[in-house]
């Protein structure tokens, strides 16, 4: 059975036994830890894809060791300019051996059935319809007309 899990922003895919080293965790050495973004679980032709992740998925480890992986060698070149730079980095990790993969989703547990006790119907009422709304006439609202420019023209022309 093998699992797809991630931690540390990275994804990792392991099964039982397995040492994996990942991104340091701050657990105890000798501790175990429980890893519960599992992205993916199969065993043979039976997989199980989790959207994104598997509702209940469980990958236990247990933690070997912590340490620094190796040296990163880092180079800045710029051509003609006579400039360079190395610089080194390592990086911490911890290493954890797999124990265990649960795939299996907690079963919720079901309420227990009462049969002794009978369903009570409740009695039907008549519903009351509401008596239409009367809507008040719209009262026609008469328009001014506005007086016409031509005359006011022709009065200005004459004086």
């Amino acid at each position: 059975m093998f699992a797809v899990f991630s931690t540390g922003g990275k994804q990792y895919r392991a099964t039982t036994g397995d040492i994996v080293k990942v991104e340091k965790l701050d657990v105890e050495k000798g501790a175990t830890v429980e890893l519960d973004q599992v992205l993916m679980v199969g065993e043979g032709d039976d997989v199980k894809i989790g959207t994104p992740y598997l509702a209940g998925g469980k990958v236990t480890a247990k933690v070997v060791e912590h340490g620094r992986g190796e040296k990163v060698k880092i180079i800045k070149f710029k051509r003609r300019k006579q400039h360079l730079k190395r610089q080194g980095h390592r990086q911490y990790f911890t290493a954890l051996e797999i124990t265990g993969i649960n795939a299996e989703a907690p079963k919720a547990k079901k309420p227990a059935k009462a049969d002794d006790q009978p369903e009570e119907v409740a009695e039907k009422k008549p519903v009351k319809k509401a008596a239409p709304k009367k809507t008040a006439a719209k009262k026609k609202v008469a328009k001014k007309t506005a007086a016409k420019k031509a005359a006011t023209k022709e009065a200005k022309g004459e004086e």
